[in-house]
């Protein structure tokens, strides 16, 4: 019975980390300045702002807000719409700390942190996402109230007269 018992214990373990280390969203191979050049061109013709997400694989909450924009459909949509969405990797393979200074050292919010960049690549708004959390997740009415007040259209002043 006892090994009977630890065969089942491995097996669930086993799995449990062939599924955390299938969840690699973050690429440290990927160079930061980059993914946020092309962010700024791609979102400068389709007339978004960037959105970028900085984390890392060894974050539960990175991978949890990564999950939670692409599982409500209602915040895919207003992502998708307004936003060139980008995952920008810090983890001690690469903690992209020359991208990170330029931005403003989001980093001091803890992780992830949400930067908002217009279409020139200036940085608008960075996000503690502490702030969007309700308990062991997320809040959909935080969550989607930051994304639909740092959309273009909603700074655009026009809209205001």
């Amino acid at each position: 019975m006892k090994q009977k018992t630890i065969i089942i214990l491995f097996g669930l373990l086993f799995s449990l980390s062939l599924t955390l280390s299938a969840q690699k969203i973050y690429d440290p191979s990927l160079n930061a300045k980059d993914q946020i050049t092309n962010a700024v061109s791609k979102a400068k013709k389709e007339r978004k702002q960037v959105l970028i997400q900085v984390g890392g694989n060894w974050c539960p909450w990175c991978i949890k807000m990564h999950k939670y924009l692409h599982a409500e459909a209602e915040l895919t949509k207003l992502l998708e719409d307004n936003f060139v969405f980008i995952e920008v990797n810090y983890s001690k393979e690469n903690k992209n700390l020359d991208v990170l200074a330029e931005l403003g050292y989001p980093q001091r919010f803890g992780f992830p942190v949400m930067l908002v960049l217009n279409d020139n690549g200036e940085r608008i708004h960075t996000q503690s996402t502490g702030y969007l959390e309700n308990g062991s997740t997320y809040d959909f009415e935080k969550v989607k109230s930051f994304l639909y007040n740092w959309r273009t259209d909603a700074l655009n002043p026009m809209n205001y007269k």
